[in-house]
């Protein structure tokens, strides 16, 4: 029965429906089995912005997993490997694949999946027009923080992370805002690529899982910005910050603040935007929280 299951999770399947056999009827192993697929984390949505879930099946060590040029992060055991895939926002509707490497030597496989569509709302806001169109000492400025972080984004880190549930790091209303299509002043610019969390200025944010500060700057855009490690390219991003108190090498606990709300960079008021990144694309935040 759990063989059929689409999760990759078979050991704990087959744990709970053992422990369940004693049960007179075939519909509590069933009602388990629906309960672990609600648990596991992230969320499969396999749309642009979404995450991917891809058994890899059993091998004696961790398979090495690419999605193009990007490693991306496999858990699991011997018993069944999962690659847990960033999709891009810019992810055309369609055929896309990992390569697998199971071994030293061995030759790599590709694995193919299908990209759902999904339409995003568009939003139109009035920001200050020096962030919009910028003067040359600006863009400039933007360029280097560009470079910059882009080798942060980069950051492939082990120990892997062992709980993929995330707490909100913010307590406030989410915004459904992530994939949304911009227009800035008129203009169209880049889809936001994270979630945005109404709260006052000087609002603590807390660490969503155990992690290391690997960033910590004041960007034109961005503003007071602090970036998170969690392990195997799952990095987690906080910006409009009017507050940073901590330090790239920090290690914080899950819960643990780190930062406060803020109003800086381009916004039009305080809140904290927060971004999760996977294979060095960033992905829905909403996937690895509870509803």
């Amino acid at each position: 029965m759990t063989a059929a299951l689409p999760l990759p999770d078979r050991r704990r399947l087959l744990l709970q429906a053992l422990g369940a056999s004693l049960l007179p009827t075939l519909g509590a192993p069933l009602a388990l089995a629906r309960t672990a697929a609600a648990d596991v984390w992230p969320r499969a949505l396999p749309v642009p912005g979404g995450v991917a879930r891809l058994s890899l099946g059993p091998s004696p060590g961790r398979p090495v997993v690419h999605a193009g040029d990007s490693p991306a992060l496999v858990l699991g055991d011997p018993i069944e490997w999962t690659a847990i895939v960033g999709i891009p926002l810019a992810a055309p509707v369609g055929e896309a694949h990992v390569t697998v490497q199971a071994a030293a030597g061995a030759p790599a496989r590709r694995i193919a999946y299908r990209v759902a569509a999904k339409k995003y709302s568009e939003q139109r806001l009035t920001v200050a027009p020096r962030t919009v169109d910028l003067a040359p000492e600006d863009l400039a400025r933007h360029e280097r923080e560009r470079a910059h972080q882009q080798q942060v984004m980069a950051t492939f880190s082990t120990p892997l992370p062992t709980d993929l549930q995330m707490r909100q790091p913010v307590p406030g209303r989410r915004s459904g805002s992530f994939g949304l299509r911009r227009v800035f002043n008129g203009q169209p610019r880049n889809p936001h690529s994270g979630m945005d969390i109404a709260a006052a200025t000087g609002t603590p944010v807390t660490a969503p899982l155990p992690g290391r500060v690997i960033d910590v700057g004041d960007y034109f855009f961005n503003g007071g910005t602090v970036w998170l490690d969690h392990g195997g390219g799952l990095l987690s991003m906080y910006c409009h910050l009017s507050q940073m108190d901590c330090q790239v090498g920090d290690v914080l606990r899950a819960g643990e603040a780190f930062c406060k709300v803020g109003a800086t960079g381009r916004v039009t008021g305080p809140h904290l935007h927060w971004g999760v990144m996977l294979n060095r694309t960033m992905v829905d935040p909403a996937l690895f929280l509870a509803a």
